[in-house]
């Protein structure tokens, strides 16, 4: 009985041996296949995490290089903004009094067509002397403006200089924002065109985009104005003769300057003296209404009045003995 027990106890121990080792080996494969494919798998993430990360490093050290490419830059070397960034309306008035106003003219006309510039209105005029005077308006580009400038102060003796700069650079931008706005707009006004069927919503639309149209050509027309204005400088040019005679003239008055300034001289005096009299007459007026109204009514009624009669003087005391002693 005990070896049979023995033995059954050992069949017992060789089978759950057997039996652990079957799981144990049907437990390695299965972790052999499953480590298989997530190795395989994790080696493909791996991958394509480091080709994303060489990517990213890639970039990053790109941009990190630009950031340092534009931080050195704008610190040590930023370079002011282009002409083309800033709109500026550049005006300009001057007075040159020359020698030879037809000469300076034809100066004038050269150095604003020399620098790529136009010439516009133009007006001459003689003064009461004699002296001949001109205006002429130039147009010339910007860039020319400051050399046409000194190429005209040139001709002669400037008298008077007036220059302005009015900065539009904003307007420019909003005027280009709203143009581009009206314009996306119409276009979607015709679109709607394009896909409406019914007359009375092809009627409100057309209506629509005339509007729309109407606006926006006048967007663009402020925006030629302004590119215009904006690229060509306005300087307006007076000339003035003058000469040996004229200074002369000018300097030493002649007997008919005397006469004209004597004569200025009493027609103002006339005139403070007729400023001073309208001032002095309702004052004038109403004393001369009372003192008639005083000869008319109160003189006659004084002289009317009685006189009082004198009073009785009284007797005289008679003289008492011994008042002469």
């Amino acid at each position: 009985m005990r070896a049979s027990s023995n033995s059954a106890h050992r069949t017992f121990q060789v089978l759950a041996g057997l039996l652990l080792a079957v799981a144990l080996a049907l437990t390695g494969c299965t972790n052999a296949g499953n480590g298989g494919s997530d190795s395989g798998d994790g080696d493909k993430a791996a991958g394509i995490q480091a080709e994303g990360d060489g990517k990213g490093a890639g970039g990053s050290r790109s941009d990190a290089s630009g950031d340092a490419d534009s931080g050195s830059g704008s610190s040590g070397k930023r370079k002011p903004p282009a002409p083309t960034d800033t709109h500026i309306i550049r005006t300009a008035q001057l007075t040159v009094r020359v020698k030879d106003v037809p000469a300076a003219l034809d100066q004038a006309r050269e150095a604003a067509e020399d620098a790529g510039g136009l010439v516009g209105n133009e007006s001459t005029s003689r003064d009461g002397k004699g002296r001949e005077r001109s205006r002429i308006v130039l147009r010339v580009p910007q860039d020319a403006y400051e050399d046409v400038l000194t190429a005209l102060e040139g001709t002669g003796k400037l008298i008077d200089r007036d220059a302005k700069a009015q900065d539009v650079t904003d307007q420019v931008v909003d005027v280009e924002s709203r143009v581009k706005s009206q314009r996306a707009s119409v276009a979607r006004v015709r679109e709607l065109m394009d896909r409406a069927t019914k007359l009375s919503d092809v009627v409100a639309l057309e209506g629509e985009l005339s509007t729309r149209q109407a606006d926006l050509e006048a967007l663009l027309a402020q925006q030629a104005s302004l590119k215009d204005r904006t690229s060509m400088a306005t300087i307006t040019l007076s000339l003035t003769e003058s000469g040996a005679k004229a200074a002369a003239e000018d300097d030493d008055p002649s007997f008919g300057d005397a006469l004209g300034g004597g004569w200025d001289a009493f027609v103002t005096a006339l005139r403070w003296v007729a400023i001073v009299l309208a001032a002095v007459l309702p004052f004038a007026a109403v004393a001369a209404l009372l003192f008639a109204l005083w000869l008319r009514f109160l003189r006659p009624r004084l002289s009317r009045r009685p006189t009082p009669s004198p009073a009785p003087s009284a007797a005289p005391l008679p003289a008492r003995e011994g008042d002469d002693d």
